[in-house]
């Protein structure tokens, strides 16, 4: 599994760098993973777009703009539905 690394702004402004698995945006992200590296959705244009965590261990997911700096960022906990952001990119990062 060949990681590739991203740098983003959170919303405070302040730039990170990451190591994330890019991932289809049919992809299922986190559901009935037990381990996994963070993953990086993207899609064409920014949008408003809905997740949900069922069957998935917490994770944090923030939604990114075109210039890769963050719109969103929510602590996701298990069995939730409906967390809704915008923007043109998406990370899960698992807690722990």
């Amino acid at each position: 599994m060949a990681l590739e690394k991203i740098t983003y702004f959170d919303l405070k402004g302040k730039r990170k760098s990451i190591n994330v698995k890019k991932v289809s945006v049919f992809s299922w992200g986190l559901i009935f993973r037990r381990k996994s590296p963070p993953l990086f959705f993207c899609w064409r244009t920014s949008r408003t777009f809905s997740i949900f965590s069922i069957f998935c261990k917490p994770f944090t997911a923030t939604w990114l703009d075109e210039n890769m700096r963050a719109t969103k960022v929510v602590e996701v906990d298990n069995w939730k539905w409906n967390i809704r952001g915008r923007g043109k990119f998406l990370l899960e990062i698992p807690k722990g």
